[in-house]
């Protein structure tokens, strides 16, 4: 793997595919929503070497890597999904990696690789027929590419008569939505939506299991739980090293409902071989934890301002700065903690817990029934922590422990959701308004604790501290009327159990 770093273009793809049949004339989208005329066809040979691991992690996460030749965009490319129909490509040129994969793509897919070496998994040759889509004053809209692939895997020529597709990508200045009107053009013309997302993917579908089934036992379910939020954690570590909005609230809510799963579901999954994962999800979530609390308090704190009559830009001035700060650093030990080894044992642990469950005796019960047990032992932690409210000297630091409580009940119950009723699923939503409300009581806090912090300071002005004592009441007015929204709630989760 080279360690030759060169700066990535990064290019968003809106693309369609579609299946044609061997002999069948290329549609004409002449005259098709604001395309005037269909221009080409320009020919060119495309040859791609496509890198994994040799157990195929990049790809059963949606990820291609490959170094291709010909075309206009020759060089490497690295394929990340973005959405429906929407793909992140990152790209570098040809001899970035001296044939091998340059550190640069190899270090963005580190949460999918687990540190396994990338080597080269397939060879695919493609015979592609360009029409260039363009409107009325001769701008390109969109490409329609014609497809003839032929393919070899891991050195083992496999022959695939008739392999064709179509595949239609728009401009980036072109309307989303263009997407749509060629898409039913080209079906009304014979072409069908591709089965398979990715070329690749259709050469390796005889290898890759399909893991889409949920199957009747407590184990099937709980599994298929943990394997959705360990494909978040990848998906989103992906998101959070490209500064994606909102992407380390996404990770650190993946790891949270991991960590919830494999504590509230010990009677399935073993305890003792999955508490070291609990608490290195624990301390990974805590490094992501000032980032995700800079931007909720940076919010709240303009939405706040944004309401006061006097003049709040010495406040403003004084919070802007504080967040930028705290944004700056967490975002570095967001990186170091990223690209570090600790957390690469982590992602580690995440594959072999995929790979090899460490399933209890109750594993093989029906999940109807057994996963009930989780639930009733969630809601006696709920209601304990609640009781202990009225003892309690700090009441909260008593209502966040009763809204981490609400939490695990309220991923339990998210967890079973494919063996549950009715019931289960109002006491889940029930359990979600909980944490909701005590969530934004905890933010209140966070900011009475903030606003405190920053008038002791004394670098602030006495305007800017004028305005930050006006909220400080707001917020404990506010927290007042959440409490008492929490006590209401409360009354109703309880006629629930």
């Amino acid at each position: 793997m080279s360690d030759d770093r060169v700066a990535p273009l990064m290019v968003r793809e809106r693309e369609r595919k579609f299946d044609l049949d061997s002999g069948r004339p290329v549609p004409g989208l002449d005259d098709t929503g604001p395309v005037a005329a269909q221009r080409g066809p320009e020919r060119v040979v495309l040859d791609a070497a496509y890198f994994d691991t040799d157990d195929h992690r990049l790809l059963r996460h949606g990820i291609t890597l490959r170094r291709r030749t010909g075309g206009a965009d020759a060089g490497w490319h690295l394929k990340l999904p973005a959405g429906s129909g929407v793909r992140d490509e990152v790209q570098l040129p040809l001899d970035a990696g001296d044939g091998t994969v340059p550190g640069e793509l190899a270090d963005r897919v580190q949460a999918e690789t687990g540190g396994r070496d990338l080597v080269e998994i397939a060879h695919l040759r493609t015979e592609r027929y360009n029409y260039d889509l363009t409107n009325q004053a001769g701008g390109r809209l969109a490409v329609l590419s014609d497809d003839h692939v032929s393919a070899e895997m891991a050195g083992r020529v496999l022959r695939l008569d008739g392999w064709r597709e179509l595949e239609v990508e728009l401009e980036p200045s072109a309307d989303p939505d263009l997407l749509d009107v060629l898409g039913d053009a080209l079906t009304r013309a014979g072409a069908r939506p591709a089965h398979w997302p990715s070329k690749l993917r259709r050469l390796l579908a005889g290898v890759l299991p399909d893991e889409t089934e949920i199957g009747s036992t407590a184990g099937d379910v709980v599994m298929a739980y943990v394997r959705a939020q360990v494909e978040a954690v990848r998906r989103q570590d992906l998101a959070v090293r490209g500064d994606e909005d909102d992407a380390v609230h996404k990770l650190r809510v993946a790891m949270r409902r991991l960590r919830s799963t494999l504590s509230s579901f010990r009677r399935v999954l073993d305890r003792s071989r999955t508490k070291a994962i609990s608490d290195e999800l624990r301390w990974a979530g805590l490094v992501l934890s000032d980032a995700r609390s800079t931007e909720v308090m940076r919010g709240l704190f303009a939405d706040e301002l944004s309401t006061l009559d006097a003049d709040v830009t010495a406040a403003r001035l004084a919070l802007n700065r504080h967040f930028d700060r705290a944004a700056a650093d967490a975002r570095a030990a967001i990186l170091d903690t990223l690209n570090g080894q600790r957390y690469a044992t982590l992602l580690g642990s995440l594959e072999a817990l995929i790979a090899d469950p460490p399933f209890t005796a109750h594993a093989d019960e029906p999940a109807r029934t057994e996963l009930r047990h989780a639930l009733r032992r969630a809601h006696r932690r709920l209601a304990e922590a609640v009781e202990h409210l009225d003892d309690a000297e700090d009441i909260d630091a008593g209502l966040h422990e009763a809204r981490k409580k609400a939490k695990q009940a309220r991923y339990a119950a998210d967890a079973v959701a494919p063996a549950s009723g009715r019931r289960v699923r109002r006491w889940g939503k029930a359990a979600k308004g909980i944490q909701a409300t005590l969530g934004d009581y905890h933010d209140l806090v966070e900011v009475r604790a903030l606003l405190y912090q920053l008038r002791r300071q004394g670098t602030v002005s006495s305007q800017a501290a004028f305005v930050f004592g006006i909220l400080h009441e707001r917020a404990t007015t506010h927290g007042t009327a959440l409490h008492e929204r929490f006590t209401r709630q409360w009354r109703e989760f309880e006629r629930l159990g």
